[in-house]
């Protein structure tokens, strides 16, 4: 259960939406948990326990509330954030691995016992990951049933269960309701894609982060258009074409996927959720930005700014060495290019999107002369590939920051500039700072508070813990005013 009682009570009894996700409330008289913020009548305190992780609620035999759906909260920004070893299984079980390959498969990835990972998980959350794992499919099938007209036996699969039985117990456990059931009670329409709502702490700015991933977007690969981000994606080889659409007003962004085949939703999911900077506590960020005069301003006109992820690793990795000494529109160009001659080409177009991005063994192996990438950044380009064949560089999933920063330094051709970009997108570093960027210091330089490196980072040690988070701003200072 969570330590501080107090604490907890008074977010119930204010029902701060601010603590959606970091616990849940359950209440002892009713065997219901719920959000910090659930409408319904706030509960004596006596009756009350506050827990974690939703799954160690349900494994004391709470089930979720039909009003909150407490199953639908933006994750714990916290979790999401540590290094350690119960953080970075946390990410694994939200990205499918157990799923695939089982709790011995997640201890193996994470070079520890599966014994010792269980004892962590129930010091740290009250259950082991198994039941963490199995909560989180109960999460996905609900909101599956909710919103799709995928038969029932489909969003089995397609939530990570390896057996319908399985899925049925997994499900009337949690909601105390069968699958069946919840189906026909969700008023479900249907269509023709698959459809999840991903949730979000507000405020969230999408005008200015569609803005930066448009400016960014690899042709062929990525669009953004009429107010939605595409792209193509590779599920278990096969393509599919990713859609994330704001619905600000609901608070949440929706998540549609066109594919023949949808198993294995886990890792789109939570790419997703990464690609757009979902988890973040933006209340935090911003009241320690906001103390520098020289972010203030910006801060107030774009309250929540997020750092855009990357959905493939990968790909972000590949973009950030070719977008080396030239400007983000050429970048783009030679990117595309890569796609072209590299990528796989989709059967049908779908709009701007016609490939798939190639992956490392096709890169490693690539003659790129002809693309007009210059030679040392072509042979950067082949070497990363290579490392991350080899194992040598992760660039997803478990990746500890300071490792795989260290391991990108020692490939030819990638700096602290690269290494920098790629933390800051790829593994999600918060505190990442690429100080020699040329569009940072003239924003330094504008604002009058020096234009050297050394000048950025000097005064970036005022943004830690949020120094990427700093970079969007600067960055976003450097856009011509929109008008109203």
């Amino acid at each position: 259960m969570h330590p501080d009682f107090d604490v907890c009570y008074r977010a119930v009894a204010s029902r701060d939406t601010r603590f959606d996700g970091r616990f849940y409330t359950a209440v002892v008289s009713t065997r219901i948990y719920c959000r910090p913020s659930c409408p319904a009548r706030i509960p004596l305190a006596r009756n009350v326990r506050f827990y974690t992780a939703a799954a160690a609620a349900e494994a004391d035999g709470f089930r979720a509330c039909r009003r909150c759906r407490p199953e639908v909260s933006p994750d714990a920004p916290d979790w999401d954030l540590r290094a350690d070893l119960v953080g970075r299984a946390l990410r694994l079980i939200a990205e499918g691995v157990v799923d695939e390959e089982g709790i011995p498969g997640l201890a193996s990835r994470l070079a520890v016992g599966a014994r010792h990972l269980h004892r962590l998980f129930v010091a740290e959350l009250g259950v082991g990951p198994l039941a963490v794992a199995r909560s989180r499919r109960a999460q996905m099938a609900r909101q599956l049933l909710d919103h799709t007209a995928l038969p029932v036996t489909q969003v089995a699969f397609a939530a990570g269960f390896s057996s319908v039985r399985q899925f049925n117990h997994t499900v009337r456990s949690a909601h105390d309701r069968t699958p069946t059931q919840l189906r026909a009670g969700s008023g479900s329409a249907g269509g023709e894609a698959l459809v999840l709502r991903l949730a979000y702490r507000p405020p969230l700015p999408f005008d200015d982060l569609l803005a930066f991933l448009a400016a960014r977007a690899v042709p062929g690969v990525e669009e953004v258009d009429a107010g939605r981000y595409r792209r193509t994606v590779g599920i278990d080889g096969k393509p599919a074409v990713l859609e994330l659409e704001p619905v600000p007003a609901r608070r949440h962004v929706l998540l549609r996927l066109r594919t023949a085949d949808p198993c294995r939703l886990a890792p789109v999911v939570q790419r997703a959720r990464r690609l757009f900077d979902l988890t973040a506590d933006p209340s935090a960020v911003d009241a320690v930005l906001s103390d520098d005069p020289l972010l203030a301003a910006g801060v107030a006109r774009r309250p929540g700014l997020r750092v855009p992820g990357a959905y493939d690793g990968f790909e972000l990795a590949v973009r950030a060495v070719l977008g080396q000494q030239v400007s983000v529109a050429a970048a783009s160009t030679l990117t595309g290019r890569l796609v072209a001659a590299l990528g796989t080409p989709l059967d049908r177009p779908d709009g701007g999107l016609t490939h798939l991005f190639p992956g490392p063994e096709t890169v490693a192996e690539a003659d790129l002369d002809g693309m007009g990438v210059p030679g040392r950044r072509a042979a950067a380009v082949r070497a990363l590939a290579a490392a991350v064949c080899a194992g040598d560089v992760v660039l997803d999933g478990p990746a500890e920051a300071g490792g795989a920063r260290q391991a990108l330094l020692r490939l030819p051709g990638i700096g602290p500039w690269t290494v920098a970009y790629v933390a800051m997108r790829a593994f999600r570093d918060p505190d990442a700072m690429p100080a020699s960027d040329l569009g940072l210091l003239r924003a330094l330089g504008r604002a009058g508070a020096g234009s050297r490196s050394s000048d950025l980072e000097l005064r970036a040690e005022r943004w830690r813990p949020w120094r990427s988070y700093a970079a969007m701003h600067l960055w976003a200072s450097l856009a011509p005013t929109r008008k109203d």
